[in-house]
């Protein structure tokens, strides 16, 4: 049978590129100042990507803002650079350490660099007048992160009420917001880690090094392996040995785990992540491990 029409239905990637993109424009359009939080891991490089394209040939129209915990990984911050410099994005950093330094917040010794980075990213917001922040945060990372709106209205300090949330019926965002007030935009929201490593491959993005398989100097802590550094001091009955491991997800290096693996390239990673039962934040994040809430108690106070 002949063909009367041509078929114009998207692949499910071309469709999620679509929704993201549309997401970006809206909100381009829409927020006086927004900003794109970039970390330097998959799922903010996919995020870069995606505003490339929707602008394109203009450079992107607003700035990034990473959080730097200063204990982040080399390879990491190499890649957010390479990022930033060929895009010519201007790139702004909220260091943990300078906050500390300035009273923004206060290292007891006890907190994590990672919960940190919640009032040094709110006081850089605050600092840049920023209406609107892009995330990476997807919906099949975390129990929290499934109740996330595309539009994730944050009060006056910076505060997130998983209970109060704005209905996106048909796709429709409400992006009204009081003085002192902003929105955090997932664009990804609707996409998977599959999704993300297919479009990687797809696209031939540049990501850091430490997502394939490598040796490395580790140590088994909490059912983790955790990578040998001068920030991660050995307790007592831990040994360091050498291993074939990867990253599935980076962040603070003293709290962020490695996998054992054998996956270099990416057809071998997506193989891998199609069989795992576990995100990779319930399988290599220390920080959500802490309770069955500790991700929306941190979401609530401020954090991405």
């Amino acid at each position: 049978m002949t063909a009367t029409h041509a078929d114009y239905r998207l692949s499910q990637l071309d469709q999620l590129e679509a929704e993201s993109i549309h997401i970006f424009r809206e909100v381009a359009a829409e927020f006086e100042k927004p900003v794109l939080m970039f970390s330097g891991g998959k799922d903010s490089i996919v995020m870069m990507r995606l505003a490339e394209k929707a602008f394109y040939p203009a450079k992107i129209p607003f700035p990034v803002l990473q959080v730097d915990t200063g204990y982040d990984f080399p390879e990491v911050l190499a890649c957010r650079d390479n990022w930033v410099s060929r895009l010519g994005a201007r790139l702004i950093v909220a260091s943990v350490e300078e906050a500390i330094a300035d009273g923004v917040v206060i290292d007891d010794g006890k907190t994590s660099r990672n919960r940190l980075q919640i009032g040094t990213l709110l006081n850089a917001l605050e600092e840049g007048g920023f209406t609107a922040a892009f995330g990476g945060g997807r919906r099949d990372e975390e129990k929290a992160r499934a109740k996330e709106r595309v539009y994730s209205h944050r009060d006056e300090f910076g505060q997130w009420d998983p209970k109060m949330q704005r209905p996106e019926l048909w796709s429709l965002y409400n992006g009204r917001i009081h003085e002192g007030e902003h929105m955090r935009i997932f664009p990804i929201s609707n996409w998977t880690e599959l999704d993300i490593w297919h479009y990687i491959g797809r696209e031939g993005i540049e990501i850091p090094s430490i997502y394939f398989s490598h040796q490395r100097r580790v140590f088994e802590r909490d059912g983790m392996l955790l990578t040998e550094s001068d920030y991660n001091p050995l307790r007592s009955g831990e040994t360091v040995e050498e291993r074939t491991v990867r990253f599935r997800t980076v962040g603070d290096l003293t709290l962020t785990g490695c996998v054992e693996s054998e996956a270099d390239t990416i057809d071998k990673i997506i193989d891998e992540v199609a069989i795992a039962r576990v995100t990779e934040r319930g399988a290599t994040r220390g920080d959500d491990r802490f309770s069955e809430a500790a991700m929306e108690d941190r979401k609530k106070e401020g954090y991405f």
